[in-house]
């Protein structure tokens, strides 16, 4: 019910900055929070950053101190500031969204909306 809208990808030198957006339609009062994930080829999904409706945010560790997550409930859009970026950042990133907060511990599963992705490609 819940439709996602990734954008703001593209192709960066090594230290440089994107901002991703995702936009929100559809049942957006049933969605509690909202994730980025990236996929490299051949890798697993990666949990990049979550944040609640309250802007309860949380990050894995590659990317504290260079990534922020942050929304704008009025617009249902949430962003990701990536700077600093590293070729290791190269992936496809996908937003998406639950109907609960997990905390500190996620899984894909969780997700149950999620967008088609945006490639982000970090040339060294």
């Amino acid at each position: 019910q819940v439709q996602l809208v990734e954008s703001g990808g593209g192709l960066v030198q090594a230290e440089g900055s994107l901002r991703l957006s995702c936009t929100t339609s559809g049942s957006i009062f049933a969605v509690a929070a909202m994730g980025w994930y990236r996929q490299a080829p051949g890798k697993q999904r990666e949990l990049v950053a979550t944040i609640s409706t309250g802007g309860i945010t949380n990050y894995t560790d590659s990317v504290k101190g260079r990534f922020t997550i942050s929304r704008d409930n009025a617009k249902n859009t949430v962003y990701l500031q990536m700077n600093s970026l590293k070729p290791e950042d190269t992936a496809v990133y996908y937003c998406a969204a639950s109907s609960w907060w997990y905390g500190t511990s996620w899984s894909p599963a969780d997700f149950a909306s999620w967008g088609q992705g945006t490639q982000v490609t970090v040339s060294s």
